[in-house]
């Protein structure tokens, strides 16, 4: 690994750092944005959509492990060697933003919203912190690798729809904080870009 990327990596990951919003002068100013729109998603739930919103959240890990298995399956049937590195990539790039995620979380131990403002009412209560939002970094990680990968608009356009809907699920389902999922967002985005490298 040369010099001038872990320059580089340091740097994106810097960047995300530099986003979080906890400590600026604005932060009662954000925090009630974050709370208001939390509060305002909840009272807007139907049945179906909560179920959907569900669904997509609940599976979002297998999403994010049958993209690289599925490209590298696909490399290693049709002897495609630069789709087995893609797999690698999209992998690699996972494993770097979960470092990183988990290391947020234990840094900034944010709270989660329906803890912190018993006016949040989540449809359930998942554990561990709330910033960032891993769902929104781990899709973030995926959708921007593979369409890193294989750059066409039939690529792209599914995996950040997928991407945005997941993230948006967070905030639905009243267990993130928008910043929280912004961040992630963000953290996912750099983590796929840092690992370019890897590559065909």
């Amino acid at each position: 690994m040369s010099t001038t990327f872990k320059k580089y990596m340091v740097v994106l990951q810097l960047t995300c750092l530099a986003a979080v919003p906890f400590h600026s002068a604005a932060q009662s100013t954000i925090q009630d944005f974050d709370d208001k729109v939390l509060i305002d998603l909840s009272h807007h739930r139907t049945a179906q959509k909560t179920a959907f919103f569900m669904f997509l959240s609940k599976y979002n890990s297998a999403v994010n492990l049958a993209v690289p298995a599925g490209l590298f399956a696909g490399g290693v049937i049709g002897g495609d060697k630069d789709m087995r590195q893609n797999a690698l990539y999209v992998t690699s790039s996972s494993a770097v933003n979960f470092l990183f995620t988990m290391a947020l979380k234990k840094i900034f131990k944010r709270q989660r919203p329906f803890l912190a403002n018993v006016k949040i009412q989540a449809v359930y209560q998942p554990g561990q912190y709330s910033f960032p939002s891993g769902h929104s970094s781990s899709s973030f990680t995926t959708a921007t690798a593979l369409s890193q990968a294989y750059p066409k608009w039939y690529v792209i356009a599914p995996a950040y729809l997928w991407a945005g809907t997941v993230s948006y699920s967070r905030l639905y389902l009243g267990v993130h904080y928008p910043t929280d999922v912004a961040t992630g967002a963000l953290l996912g985005t750099t983590s796929a870009m840092s690992m370019r490298f890897i590559k065909p």
